[in-house]
């Protein structure tokens, strides 16, 4: 039995290309690059070449790119770094009720520190309204954060309005777009975004590598202290090895965009037709929104199955696929974003996030799809 995977949303297999371009630095250019001797001044010329490779690829200066340990830093950094920051006392934050726990939980933490939060309702395709936002905002609003894709549903969000809205009003605007990069251009020199979060092992890259973009007019607060690293902003020896595979990851997959999302949007469609085809369309239901959605990422729901008993049998064949977000996978509780798209609770309990990337093939959709709707029937049956 060939395993397949469908949980690239959580973590993508390593792009042969990152890892070659990784390895030297875990070997023959292994110096720190704070070091002022020629072992370390080669690796911070690399560390340079890398940030200037990215920097290209997302249309901003390289020194409005901080390097962190992933997307949660990065949000973290965002969100604590800029309250932290404002000088006029403001504390109030706007977010969505359907955020990755990276912000949800930074919030819950400010809440406890006195800081107001507002969570934007979602209707039930999972997308926020621009007129939620304007009432949202307060004279004492210091932050909104609102994710450009969803994770668990592929829902992308009105972010170009949503910034200019934020402009207008003068409050900073932060984005997690870890879902984002390599899914939908991201022109930072024409996007109203004066933050942006990104990960590398979303991308095809390494895991434990991300980066946070910075506005050149953004106060913001180290977030860690140590060391000079990454302009003051953000201390500790960077990633170098990991770095150079996010750069790798990202030269790769932008410039391939608009030729590789057709390409998975027609994996996601054939997934949906093989199961019509077997269930029928009253088989089963697709969350998220059916225009303004990534193609990646499919979620469904086949009410009168659990997702817990449907994800197992799943593994047993051999198919990986999710719940919701990785980071709490662990967890048998429902979907917060499906709660708050206030979905039937059937639909709900029975949903599973098929998402799609490099390796999968229209043989392994299809078979994929047969054994799924197999499963299904078996199951309803019982």
């Amino acid at each position: 039995m060939n395993p397949i995977y469908f949980d690239h949303a959580a973590t993508t297999p390593v792009h042969p290309e990152v890892v070659e371009a990784m390895l030297p630095y875990y070997t023959g250019f292994f110096g720190n690059p704070s070091s002022t001797h020629s072992f370390g001044r080669t690796t911070r010329t690399a560390l340079n070449r890398f940030r200037d490779s990215m920097a290209r690829s997302l249309s901003c200066p390289p020194a409005q790119l901080i390097y962190t340990s992933g997307g949660t830093e990065s949000n973290n950094m965002a969100i604590f770094g800029t309250v932290h920051a404002n000088k006029e006392g403001k504390k109030h934050i706007i977010t969505t009720q359907i955020e990755h726990h990276a912000v949800l939980h930074p919030c819950e933490r400010l809440e406890s520190l006195g800081y107001e939060v507002t969570y934007l309702p979602v209707g039930q395709t999972g997308l926020i309204q621009l007129e939620d936002v304007e009432a949202a905002i307060r004279p004492d609003t210091a932050l909104i954060s609102v994710m450009y894709v969803n994770n668990e549903v592929g829902t992308i969000q009105p972010i170009e309005q949503i910034g200019h809205l934020a402009r207008s009003h003068n409050i900073p605007f932060h984005v997690d777009a870890v879902q984002a990069l390599g899914k939908l251009p991201l022109n930072l020199s024409e996007l109203p975004i004066d933050l942006l979060s990104i990960s590398a092992h979303k991308i095809n890259g390494p895991k434990g590598v991300g980066a946070l973009y910075v506005a050149k007019h953004m106060m913001l607060t180290p977030y860690m202290f140590g060391g000079a690293q990454e302009r003051k902003r953000r201390a500790g020896t960077e990633n170098v090895a990991g770095i150079a595979g996010f750069a790798k990851a990202v030269e790769i997959c932008v410039p391939n965009l608009l030729n590789m999302q057709p390409e998975i949007a027609e994996l996601r469609q054939l997934m949906i037709d093989t199961l019509d085809q077997h269930l029928g369309w009253d088989g089963f239901v697709v969350n998220g929104h059916k225009e303004q959605h990534v193609p990646n990422i499919l979620n469904i729901s086949f009410p009168g199955v659990s997702t817990e008993t449907l994800l197992m049998n799943l593994d047993l064949e051999g198919i990986a696929a999710a719940s919701g977000s990785a980071c709490t996978s662990g967890s048998l509780e429902v979907s917060h974003v499906l709660q708050a798209m206030h979905l039937p609770e059937n639909v709900t309990n029975s949903a599973v996030r098929f998402s799609f990337g490099m390796g999968n093939s229209k043989e392994q959709i299809e078979s994929a799809a047969h054994k799924l709707a197999t499963i299904v029937k078996r199951l309803r049956t019982k």
